[in-house]
This record gives C-alpha cells, sequence and structure tokens, in this order.
C-alpha cells in the first residue's frame, strides 16, 4: 500500500470550502504522564506530617546534645527510652488506663449535657437566654479553679476530676453546637418544615447534618481542654482512685528528678493526642462532612 493511501482523508466540517486533515495518532504527545515517585509520596498528608515529627525529633536531639544537661532537657532518644521502660515495667500503661478512663468519663459527661442545653436553647426562647447566661458567667472561668471546691464537695476521688472536666468540656461544645444550629440556612430550615418533619426529625435530619462542622470543632476543642485540666488537675492533687494518672507520674517522676520520665509523660499525651485527633476525628470527618460534601 502506498504513503498516499495510508494518509488521511480531508474532511470536510460543514462549511462550504473548508475542509481539515485529521493529524495521525503518532503524532499526538502524551496526554496524561504518571506522577514521579517522590511527587506522589508527597501527595500523601500522613507522610509529610510524619516528616514533620521527624524533623522536630531531630532538632530536639540536636539541641539536647548541645545543651548536655539532662535536667534541663533530655535528648530525644533518652526519652523514648524511657518511654519503653515505662511501657515495659506496666507502669506507664497503668497511669494511661487510668487516666484516660476518668477523661471519657468526664468528656461523655460532659456531651451529654451540651447536647442538652443546646436542645433547650433552640427550643424555647428562655433557654436561649438562660444558655447566654450561664456561659457568659461560666465559659471564661478556667476549669481547674473550680477544683478547690469539687475537692470540698466530693472529697479526693474520681468524682472531683469528672466534675472539673464537665466544665472543661460543656461550655466549647455548647456553644460550637448552638453556633452551628444559628448559621443553617433558612432554606434548608424552611425545605424541613415543607417536608412536614417533626420537631426531633428536622433536628436530627436538618439541624445536626447542617451544624455538624462546627459540632465536630467543639468536640476537637471539648477533647483538648479536658486533657490540659486532667493533667493539670492530677498535677495539683495527683491520685483519683487507687493509683494516679499520667499527670501525677510526671509529678512523681519530677520529684525523683528523672526528667526523662517527665518527658516521657508529656510524650505519652502528645501520642495520645495526635491518634485521638488523626484516627478518631479524622475517620468521623470523613464518614460524616466529607461524605455529605459539606468540605472538600
Amino acid at each position: 500500500m502506498s504513503e498516499n493511501a495510508m494518509s488521511p482523508e480531508p474532511v470536510r466540517d460543514g462549511r462550504s470550502n473548508v475542509y481539515k486533515t485529521p493529524s495521525p495518532i503518532g503524532n499526538f504527545g502524551i496526554v496524561e504522564k504518571p506522577l514521579p515517585l517522590m511527587a506522589r509520596l508527597w501527595d500523601q498528608g500522613w507522610l509529610r506530617k510524619l516528616f514533620v515529627l521527624i524533623v522536630l525529633a531531630c532538632l530536639w536531639e540536636a539541641y539536647a546534645r548541645y545543651l548536655n544537661n539532662d535536667l534541663l532537657l533530655p535528648t530525644f532518644i533518652d526519652t523514648c527510652l524511657a518511654l519503653f521502660d515505662g511501657l515495659y515495667s506496666g507502669q506507664l500503661p497503668e497511669r494511661i488506663a487510668t487516666s484516660l478512663d476518668v477523661l471519657l468519663t468526664g468528656y461523655a459527661a460532659g456531651i451529654g449535657l451540651a447536647a442538652l442545653l443546646t436542645l433547650i436553647a433552640i427550643t424555647t426562647r428562655l433557654g436561649t437566654d438562660f444558655l447566654e447566661v450561664m456561659t457568659a458567667m461560666f465559659n471564661p472561668l478556667p476549669a481547674i479553679a473550680l477544683l478547690p471546691l469539687a475537692l470540698i464537695w466530693f472529697g479526693l476521688g474520681k468524682m472531683t476530676l469528672v466534675f472539673v472536666l464537665i466544665h472543661s468540656v460543656l461550655w466549647a461544645v455548647t456553644l460550637n453546637t448552638y453556633s452551628g444550629f444559628q448559621s443553617v440556612s433558612s432554606t434548608l430550615k424552611m425545605v424541613g418544615r415543607n417536608y412536614g418533619l417533626s420537631h426531633i426529625s428536622f433536628i436530627m435530619k436538618i439541624l445536626i447534618p447542617a451544624a455538624f462542622p462546627s459540632i465536630l470543632s467543639g468536640l476537637k476543642i471539648g477533647w483538648a481542654f479536658a486533657w490540659r485540666t486532667l493533667i493539670a488537675a492530677e498535677l495539683v492533687f495527683g491520685v483519683s482512685a487507687s493509683s494516679g494518672g499520667l499527670g501525677w507520674f510526671i509529678y512523681e517522676s519530677k520529684n525523683q528528678l528523672n526528667i526523662s520520665a517527665v518527658f516521657a509523660g508529656l510524650l505519652t499525651i502528645i501520642i495520645i493526642g495526635l491518634v485521638v485527633e488523626n484516627l478518631i476525628f479524622r475517620a468521623v470527618e470523613q464518614r460524616t462532612i466529607q461524605r455529605w460534601g459539606m468540605q472538600a
């Protein structure tokens, strides 16, 4: 077959006296080219975060070696060794379990009370006024400031810590939830009313999904406040039951001048925070906000 027979025939595009000659497929370049390996790895968010953590650990190790004073700043390696020693001996897991038991109890109770307060506030005008007055009074009050009263009312025990944790969680979750409900568009509200939803169905199917970004932010803030309050309270009066938690572990290690163990306790708190933020809250966000198309 001749070369002229292989060439594409001119094609008329519908306009008079206008012809176009299609180009052979071989003349086109690469339409889609796979990214290099490094670009694909850098596109993974967890790898970028891991890189940041490695850089911080290297800076910590370098500065600690520069100071050369374990009482001021132990090295990252010594801290990791102290962390492994605490885990292997069973002391640190016991302290972690004690702290998490108190933390989850106070956090769950705070969320429950926040849901009740928010429900009252969005139901009646008096409830809205009540919420505004209560948040103005108690939200600026640090939870740890209530610890002396809690010690008088409940004594040395778990209930004292739960009480201050409820205060630290309640107002952050309530304010964010109520603000989220207030920011729901009037169009969505009218759609729910036009469908004839009951009050509970209107809240569950319209208000909560639309306000969930604010609700989730409140849950994150409440979790962070609860951690801070718990560690501070344990540092103040120590044990909450038969044994102390992470705060008391840090306090005991400081009294024994075991600064590596102190940093191991702090590192444990950081690790738990990273796990909760990047696994639990991120999973909730992917299954709710991103699936509902409320966030890219």
